[in-house]
C-alpha cells in the first residue's frame, strides 16, 4: 500500500469520537495503535488534547513529550512505509487547531535529532 503522507488530528475534534485515527499519542508520550490502518492514502495520527483554543493546550512539559513521541512515530512509519515524513497535513481547518505548535514537531530525518 503506497501512502501519500500523514494526517494530524487532535482528540477534541468532533469527528474523532474514539475512531478515525490509526495512532493515538497521549500527552505523556505513550503511543497506542489501532489494529489496522484504515485509510488507503494517509496514516492518521491523533494527539490527545485540544489545540483549537489557546487556554486548552496541554501543559508545555507534557506537550514536549507528546510532540517528541509523535515526531519519532512519524519518522518510524515514514521509513517503514516509504513515505516522505514531511508530508504532514491537517485533518481540517480547525483540526488539529489554530494553536497546534508546528514548530515543535521535529520530523527532519537528516539532522539526527531523533
Amino acid at each position: 500500500m503506497a501512502y501519500k503522507g500523514f494526517i494530524l488530528h487532535h482528540s477534541r475534534c468532533p469527528s474523532i469520537n474514539g475512531k478515525g485515527f490509526d495512532f493515538w499519542v497521549a500527552t505523556d508520550g505513550s503511543i497506542y495503535a489501532a489494529p489496522l490502518l484504515t485509510d488507503p492514502e494517509y496514516i492518521h495520527v491523533c494527539l490527545e488534547g485540544n489545540y483549537g483554543e489557546e487556554n486548552t493546550l496541554p501543559p508545555l512539559s507534557k506537550r514536549k513529550n507528546q510532540l517528541f513521541a509523535a515526531g519519532k512515530l512519524i519518522l518510524e512509519l515514514a521509513a517503514r512505509y516509504q513515505i516522505d515524513p514531511l508530508v504532514v497535513e491537517t485533518h481540517t481547518k480547525t483540526c488539529p487547531g489554530a494553536f497546534f505548535p508546528w514548530n515543535e514537531l521535529v520530523i527532519y530525518p537528516a539532522d539526527g535529532y531523533h
